[in-house]
């Protein structure tokens, strides 16, 4: 499981990188599909990341207003100083009962652990497929969403 969260963070540095060469303009343009751009498209999948991580430990929810992250490299920094809190709560989860049940405060339903975290792996790449149709809109090269052929194993 923490392989595909590896994955996705690659994908996710990636697109980082990818947008760099987007003026701010092209970022915050709106487009069809998904929160609507490109800029809010990756708060958002940091934002909600986090959010599921806070909620399987039982911490309240810390809520990021996107009007604070109007730049890539604003929502790139929030993406890396937020990653070693959610690497530590995989592993710990990882460790323990995944059936665990956990009470999010958006829905009146309980979740297990591995469905919340098989949620955030399929909720990362639904977006990173939003961003690929969006990019070849642009006329430009996607960031490759290949899983097989990555360095996902630690050494």
């Amino acid at each position: 499981m923490k392989n595909f969260f590896v994955y996705n963070w690659q994908v996710r540095d990636e697109w980082f990188l990818w947008s760099q060469q987007l003026t701010l303009q092209e970022l915050v343009q709106q487009r069809t599909g998904g929160v609507g751009s490109i800029l809010h498209t990756l708060f958002h999948i940091v934002e909600v990341e986090y959010s599921w991580i806070r909620a399987i430990q039982g911490e309240e929810d810390i809520l990021y207003d996107f009007s604070d992250y109007k730049t890539l490299n604003k929502v790139s920094e929030l993406s890396n100083h937020l990653r070693m809190e959610i690497i530590q709560c995989i592993e710990e989860c990882l460790k323990g009962s995944v059936e665990k049940l956990v009470n999010v405060p958006w829905d009146d339903k309980n979740f297990t652990i591995i469905d919340i975290l098989h949620h955030l792996v399929a909720h990362e790449i639904h977006h990173i497929g939003q961003l690929s149709i969006w990019s070849r809109e642009m006329g430009m090269e996607p960031v490759p969403a290949n899983y097989i052929g990555r360095k996902l194993f630690e050494d």
